[in-house]
């Protein structure tokens, strides 16, 4: 059966997850897509822009929007850092734009205040994860699939943020 509404939640960074709501049922997931190139790793912007039309395709007519984690430069990781951050985060937001993908962005603190995130641990997300959507539980088995999870509630931020009309 096809969804009327997709949402992709996008946690970036390298570590990060993108992750798909299908009428706010948790779907599929996959670690951010990377690829080295000099050395370094970045995104694979190609990657993630053929899991984006897999899941477009498989629900054809669903209206499809995303959420992006807005985020910056942490103090203290230096000039190279900061950029490369820059650039996984442009990746992204170019992926979406080229793809026809309107979407929005989350600031950290507001879309983990809304789940009672603030001053937890990082595997609080996950944890919160596994009760709210467990036919994905085998999908966040692990500690570090906490990007997964944040990704996860990114789309359900973005989902409820674009329901009740405010801008995420």
């Amino acid at each position: 059966m096809s969804a009327r509404r997709l949402t992709f939640g996008i946690d970036p960074g390298l570590t990060g997850a993108i992750v798909t709501l299908l009428d706010g049922v948790a779907g599929p997931m996959i670690d951010m897509p990377t690829r080295r190139v000099d050395g370094w790793g970045e995104i694979d912007a190609r990657a993630l822009a053929v899991f984006i039309r897999e899941q477009r395709t498989a629900h054809p007519g669903a209206y499809v929007s995303a959420c992006v984690e807005k985020v910056g430069a942490m103090p203290g990781d230096g000039g190279t850092s900061a950029f490369r951050f820059g650039e996984t985060s442009g990746g992204i937001r170019f992926t979406l734009d080229v793809l026809g993908v309107p979407y929005t962005r989350a600031i950290p603190a507001v879309w983990k205040r809304q789940f009672a995130l603030i001053g937890k641990d990082k595997d609080a997300a996950r944890q919160l994860c596994l009760q709210r959507f467990p036919e994905v539980a085998h999908m966040l088995t692990r500690k570090k699939d906490n990007g997964r999870a944040d990704a996860l509630l990114i789309a359900l931020y973005g989902e409820q943020a674009l329901a009740s009309g405010v801008a995420a």
